[in-house]
C-alpha cells in the first residue's frame, strides 16, 4: 500500500473508533447547544475530560460575529469568578512557604482597611465569611458602569476602605463577596513584590505549560486568539466587554485546552500534593458549622456523586467548571453570550456520561414527591417577602393554581413538597422555600435557601397604603452617602411616580413594596425617619450589600 493510502487508511480507522467510542454520547452533547451552533450567534467552547485525557472538545457558534471567526476549543475567554481558584491557590503557595499565614489579620498587609469590631483575617477572606460589602456593587452605586468605565485599582480600594460597617460579624456567616478576592489579590501583590499575574505565571501557569492564560490587569492590552463577549439586543446581539483592570477576584483570561492542564494538577500533583489538598479545605463558621465553600472551589454533592466546581459570570462571558474527583470525569464549558448557563451545560453533560452511577445514586436516594394544596393553602402566601438583611424583595402570587416568586424581575414556579416546604421547578437556580408557623399577631416568615449553601431570612410586609402624589413627595430631595465616595441621587416625583436620578440608575419608576419601601432593578431603599416622622435620609442595599447609608441633604 502506498504511504498516502497508509496515512489515509489510518485517519479513517482513527476518526471511526473515535465515533464508536464518544459518538452516541457527543451527539446528545451536541444537541445541549444546538440553539447556539450556527454561524449567526455566539456560543461555547468545551472539553469533556475522562481519565486524564480530553475525550471530547467542540465550538459551538461564533467566536467573533463581526469578523466571521467561528468559535473553537482554542479560543481564549475571561472566565470570571472562576478565576477565584488561581488566586487562592497564590495564596495557599505563600502559606507553604511561610510568608503568610491564613489567620493574619488582613491590617498587616493592607493597613489602609478600616478596624471593625473584629479583626478580617485571610481565612476569612478565602471562604467569603468576611462580612466585606462586595465591591462590584458598591463602584456601580458609586457611579462606575462595567460597560464603559474603568475604575482605577486605587478607586476600588478606596471604595472598600470607605465602608463604616459589614454585612455581618467575620466568621458569622457565608456570603459571596468578590472584595475578599481582590484583597486576597492586593496581599499576594504586596507580600512577593510582583503583579498577581507575574506570581501566578511563574508559579502555576508556567509550570503546567498554560501558554495562553493570564491574570489581564490592563483591559487595553492585546490578548491574541480571544472571543468577544456579547449580549443580546433588538434583533441580535451587541459587545459586552470589561473595561476594569481589577483581579483576584476574577479577569483571567484563558482556554478549555488550558484549564484541562490545570485539571490534571489535581491528579498529576505537578504543583505539589499537599497544595492541591489545600484548596480543598472548606470554610467553617464561628459556630462549628462546616460550609460548602473552599478556596475558591464550591465541594458540594450532585446526585450522589461528590464534585468539585464554580461557576463564573462577567460581561459577555460566563464559565462553568465541575470535576467529579471519584470518577477523574471534568466538564469545562466557556461561553461568550451572557444568557448562556454553562455550569447548567457541564451538568447536564455529567448525566449523560456519568448516568449509569447517578442512576445508582438515585435508586438509594429518595427524593421527596411533589404534592397537591388547595388555592386557599397557596393564596395563604401571597405577598411581598423582605430579606431582612440585604433588603431583597420577593413577591409571591398564584397563578393557575401554582405558587409564583418573582425576584428581580425572574419568575419561578414554587412547587409544594409538603404544606410548608417548596422548591423551583426546572429553574436555573436550585431554591427552595421553607415558610415558618406564623405567630398569632406577627407577620409570615420564611427562609430561602441556595444550592451553594446560603440561606436568606424572608419576612411578609405590611400591607401597602394608597401612595398619593403628596406622599411621594415626602421622599424628593438630594441623598448623600460618605461610604459611596460621596455621591448624590436625587429623588423627584414626576406623572404621579418616584423617580432616581444618578448615572447608573434604572430609567424607571421606583416600586413601592411597602410603607418606606421601595425597589428600583436590583437596588432596594428604605427611607429613615427621626423621632418627629420627618424624613432624613434612607438605607440602599442589594444583594452581597447591607445598609449603605446616606443624609438628607
Amino acid at each position: 500500500m502506498k504511504p498516502f493510502k497508509i496515512t489515509l487508511a489510518f485517519a479513517i480507522i482513527i476518526f471511526l473508533a473515535g465515533k464508536i467510542f464518544c459518538d452516541e454520547k457527543s451527539e446528545e452533547v451536541d444537541k445541549l447547544f444546538v440553539n447556539w451552533d450556527t454561524t449567526v450567534s455566539p456560543g461555547a467552547a468545551l472539553a469533556i475530560i475522562k481519565d486524564g485525557k480530553i475525550i471530547y472538545k467542540r465550538g459551538y457558534g461564533m467566536a467573533k460575529l463581526e469578523d466571521n471567526i467561528v468559535m473553537t476549543p482554542s479560543k481564549i475567554f475571561d472566565i470570571g469568578s472562576v478565576s477565584k481558584q488561581f488566586t487562592a491557590a497564590c495564596i495557599a503557595i505563600l502559606v507553604k512557604e511561610g510568608k503568610i499565614s491564613l489567620d493574619d489579620d488582613i491590617r498587616k498587609y493592607i493597613p489602609e482597611m478600616p478596624k471593625y469590631q473584629r479583626p478580617i483575617t485571610i481565612r476569612h477572606l478565602i471562604h467569603h465569611t468576611s462580612g466585606l460589602r462586595d465591591y462590584n456593587a458598591l463602584l456601580s452605586f458609586a457611579g462606575f458602569r462595567p460597560d464603559s468605565d474603568c475604575p482605577t485599582v486605587e478607586e476600588a480600594l478606596k471604595i472598600i476602605t470607605s465602608q463604616k460597617k459589614l454585612n455581618f460579624a467575620p466568621g458569622e456567616e457565608y456570603s459571596y463577596s468578590n472584595t475578599g478576592y481582590f484583597l486576597m489579590g492586593l496581599i499576594v501583590e504586596r507580600v512577593s513584590g510582583k503583579t498577581l499575574n507575574e506570581f501566578a505565571q511563574e508559579n502555576i501557569f508556567k509550570p503546567l505549560g498554560m501558554k495562553n492564560t493570564l491574570f489581564q490587569d490592563d483591559h487595553t492590552q492585546i490578548i491574541k486568539n480571544r472571543a468577544s463577549g456579547y449580549s443580546p439586543s433588538e434583533g441580535g446581539y451587541k459587545f459586552n466587554m470589561s473595561n476594569w483592570d481589577e483581579v483576584g477576584d476574577g479577569n483571567v483570561y484563558t482556554s478549555v485546552e488550558d484549564l484541562y492542564l490545570w485539571d490534571q494538577a489535581f491528579y498529576n500533583h505537578k504543583l505539589g500534593k499537599d497544595l492541591m489538598e489545600m484548596l480543598h479545605t472548606v470554610g467553617e463558621l464561628n459556630n462549628g458549622k462546616k460550609i460548602k465553600y473552599a478556596f475558591g472551589l464550591v465541594i458540594d454533592e450532585y446526585k450522589g456523586l461528590r464534585v468539585v466546581q464554580h461557576g463564573g459570570a462577567w460581561a459577555g462571558f460566563r464559565a462553568g467548571f465541575v470535576r467529579f474527583p471519584e470518577e477523574k470525569f471534568s466538564v469545562i464549558c466557556l461561553a461568550n453570550l451572557s444568557t448562556i448557563n454553562p455550569s447548567n451545560l457541564c451538568f447536564k453533560i455529567a448525566d449523560i456520561y456519568l448516568a449509569d452511577k447517578i442512576r445508582v445514586n438515585e435508586e438509594k436516594k429518595e427524593e421527596p414527591t411533589p404534592i397537591t394544596l388547595s388555592q386557599r393553602e397557596l393564596e395563604e402566601k401571597v405577598g411581598n417577602y423582605e430579606e431582612e438583611k440585604y433588603g431583597i424583595w420577593i413577591t409571591l402570587s398564584v397563578e393557575e393554581g401554582r405558587l409564583k416568586m418573582n425576584v428581580y424581575g425572574q419568575e419561578f414556579i414554587l412547587v409544594p413538597l409538603s404544606p410548608s416546604r417548596f422548591k423551583t421547578l426546572n429553574a436555573p437556580l436550585d431554591i427552595s422555600v421553607d415558610f415558618l408557623p406564623q405567630k398569632k399577631g406577627h407577620p409570615l416568615k420564611a427562609i430561602l435557601k441556595l444550592r451553594e449553601g446560603e440561606e436568606f431570612n424572608l419576612i411578609r410586609a405590611e400591607p401597602l397604603g394608597n401612595l398619593t402624589p403628596e406622599k411621594l413627595k415626602e421622599y424628593e430631595g438630594e441623598y448623600m452617602s460618605e461610604e459611596l465616595l460621596n455621591s448624590i441621587y436625587k429623588f423627584f416625583v414626576e406623572k404621579e411616580e418616584l423617580l432616581l436620578r444618578f448615572r447608573t440608575a434604572p430609567k424607571e419608576p421606583l416600586k413601592p413594596m411597602a410603607p418606606d419601601k421601595f425597589v428600583l432593578g436590583e437596588m432596594s431603599f428604605t427611607f429613615t425617619r427621626d423621632n418627629k416622622g420627618k424624613i432624613k435620609g434612607l438605607k440602599l442595599s442589594t444583594a452581597r450589600v447591607s445598609g449603605i447609608k446616606f443624609l438628607k441633604k
